[in-house]
């Protein structure tokens, strides 16, 4: 399936691309617990980041709210999964981690309910964000909180960026337009 996907697509030919390789299988729970299923994002630009409250990296969340602000929308969202995977940096429940997100950095982006993103516990999300096998495209395992994925309008893996690559950096900018301008 992939070769003949990546055929079509060198000749030009628009194939579409299978449900088990897209985000759009996925139903979480958002951080007030109810069922989301990804799917609701077909057609937009997705970025998913692992987030934690007590990292040297948290003052991430306000550049990450900028660029909501900015671009969030009918095309473009940013999708936080707090974890507490990294020396445990997110220990709070679901609404402690929602109301230090609102007060300190005024989140308004889509939150979810705190999840495994690497180890043994991985959520089923995770794999399929890190192991190329999976979504066809990108080998990225998740190196501490603030990884950050972009997910094309047509819900497949297109780029991962390091924790510490900021959402201001123009390689970040660039892949964000260049999938905005993708029909």
């Amino acid at each position: 399936m992939k070769s003949l996907f990546l055929a079509l697509t060198f000749f030009g030919m628009v194939a579409s691309v299978a449900p088990d390789q897209t985000i759009y299988q996925f139903t979480m729970k958002s951080i007030e617990g109810e069922d989301v299923s990804l799917s609701q994002y077909s057609g937009q630009v997705v970025m998913i980041v692992n987030v934690a409250s007590k990292c040297g990296l948290t003052p991430q969340y306000e550049d990450l709210q900028a660029l909501y602000d900015e671009m969030g929308g009918d095309d473009f969202v940013i999708l936080g999964f707090p974890a507490n995977n990294f020396m445990g940096q997110e220990p709070g429940t679901e609404d402690e981690i929602k109301s230090f997100c609102q007060k300190n950095y005024g989140v308004t982006f889509p939150m979810f309910s705190k999840i495994e993103v690497k180890g043994k516990d991985i959520h089923p999300l995770y794999q399929f964000l890190t192991e190329e096998e999976r979504n066809g495209k990108v080998d990225a395992d998740v190196s501490w909180n603030f990884q950050k994925f972009l997910i094309g309008k047509d819900g497949t893996v297109r780029a991962s960026f390091s924790p510490r690559t900021k959402v201001t950096e123009p390689e970040v900018r660039e892949m964000i337009n260049t999938l905005l301008e993708e029909g």
